[in-house]
């Protein structure tokens, strides 16, 4: 897993992807510092996290896109799936290394926390319930557009059905609405990201609201490693 880890973080720098993404979340994110922050000199950073969480959904499948539809295309796929390694390795180490390069990305927020301390005193309590609610959503995201990447060999496709995908899952709580309280307007809500995601704004670390984000996790990067089970043998 380690070997696929490290191959993948550096097909990340050795191309454009992983750069640009950490420049966009590090422009994007010194806007809202500045906007919410610096300039009216307000000692939080909600607006900072609140509006992260928009461009997160937006680069992720930009990230997500070439993680397995890349092997795809070029056919390298198979000399990977025929390695001494299992399935569940590769989906393992493919997803560690994005979201790691994920993090690298996210990181900047406790910097911009550190710059307030110099000033104030923050409260880390929600600061750090703001981060790893992001960390946790990016993570979940990141295992979703890691399956549907594993599925075509189109990254233009893997990037347009993981936006649709997420924004569909973050709109759940909204959408719940329409069915007036149903069994199926429970079952929405429940499934609703910014639903499990509203306790992490506060600096809630629910335990049920962890799980379920990890939970995310792990359903989609076991799908993952089926789809690519599937292909091995095919």
């Amino acid at each position: 897993m380690f070997a696929i880890f490290k191959r993948e973080i550096s097909a990340y720098f050795n191309s454009i992807i992983g750069y640009i993404f950490i420049a966009v979340i590090y422009f994007f994110g010194g806007l809202f510092f500045w906007a919410t922050s610096l300039f009216p000199q307000n000692a939080e950073l909600s607006g900072v996290f609140d509006n992260m969480t928009m461009i997160v959904q937006f680069i992720i499948p930009i990230l997500t896109m070439r993680i397995i539809s890349e092997d795809l295309k070029l056919k390298t796929d198979q000399a990977l799936l025929t390695a001494p390694i299992s399935t569940a390795s590769i989906a393992l180490g493919k997803y560690f290394s994005t979201v790691f390069v994920y993090l690298m990305g996210i990181c900047v927020t406790l910097f911009y926390a550190a710059t307030i301390s110099f000033f104030t005193v923050p409260d880390w309590v929600v600061i750090i319930g703001n981060f790893v609610g992001l960390l946790l959503l990016g993570m979940a995201l990141i295992s979703i557009g890691m399956f549907i990447s594993s599925l075509t060999d189109s990254q233009i496709v893997a990037a347009v059905a993981t936006y649709a995908i997420s924004l569909f899952i973050v709109l759940m709580d909204g959408i719940s609405g329409f069915f007036n309280k149903s069994f199926v307007s429970k079952i929405f809500s429940y499934l609703s990201f910014s639903g499990h995601y509203k306790n992490f704004t506060l600096g809630i670390l629910d335990w049920s609201d962890m799980t379920f984000f990890i939970s995310i996790c792990v359903i989609f990067v076991c799908l993952t490693a089926y789809v690519l089970e599937k292909r091995k043998w095919s």
